[in-house]
């Protein structure tokens, strides 16, 4: 299961940080997106070198993932131009696990740290909020009480109550309905979940993800009228209860 958020870290001015996700893989740039998003970060995706030096210059990114290894020119060129146009800006290195000579190319070359493949989501954002913390980001108090209709999930005492009736879940309930209260009225399909829930590299079968989504329903929606909808061929929504 993957770790609660942390206190929200935002820019200066209060509004989201941003992210440049620089990876020829759109598997894992996209996972990257989805976990950093969650973070509530601003995220832009680059496949490629020459994409991710014009992508910065629009973007403004506050840290930068940055894969080693890209399709036109590497890593180590990217990070070259980034800091001729952003001498600050925080580059976590990607690295394939038995390349030392590219942590050590990486570290020497003014990268600021760096996380091998394969990695755990969790790591990934626990080291470019450690950045992004040096960097200047301001820390926010967590909103840990999170409403959507007459459903109240507390983040921090794990209560949950429907039209004041308290809900009992389990971990795992628990922090898919969290998933799904993060992102009201939009649609989660069972890969983001399965990502978000159970952690990207999880090996069993979507039907998991219909099995405690049935779970969610016998508790949250019994005998009321459903928050939890089904979007067929594209995945789930929670909606609040129109008035």
């Amino acid at each position: 299961m993957t770790a609660a958020r942390g206190p929200e870290l935002t820019r200066i001015d209060g509004t989201p940080l941003r992210v440049l996700v620089v990876d020829d893989e759109p598997n894992i740039a996209e996972l990257l997106r989805m976990a950093l998003r969650y973070e509530g970060w601003d995220v832009e995706v680059a496949l490629n070198g020459s994409k991710a030096v014009a992508a910065a210059r629009k973007f403004s990114p506050d840290a930068v993932v940055l894969d080693m290894m890209l399709p036109d020119f590497d890593g180590m060129e990217v990070l070259r131009r980034l800091r001729a146009d952003s001498a600050d800006v925080p580059v976590l290195f990607l690295t394939a696990r038995d390349a030392i000579e590219d942590r050590v190319a990486g570290l020497t070359a003014g990268g600021d740290d760096y996380v091998t493949k394969p990695f755990s989501l969790e790591e990934v954002v626990a080291r470019l909020r450690a950045l992004m913390r040096r960097a200047g980001a301001q820390q926010t108090a967590e909103h840990s009480v999170l409403s959507v209709g007459d459903l109240l999930l507390d983040e921090d005492s794990h209560d949950v109550s429907r039209a004041g009736t308290a809900i009992n879940l389990t971990a795992t309930e628990f922090e898919l309905l969290r998933y799904l209260m993060r992102n009201p009225k939009r649609v989660l399909s069972k890969a983001q979940i399965l990502d978000r829930v159970w952690n990207y590299d999880f090996g069993g079968q979507a039907n998991v993800v219909e099995l405690y989504i049935s779970y969610l329903r016998k508790k949250v929606d019994a005998g009321r009228e459903p928050m939890i909808h089904t979007m067929r061929g594209a995945g789930y929504v929670l909606k609040p209860v129109e008035a």
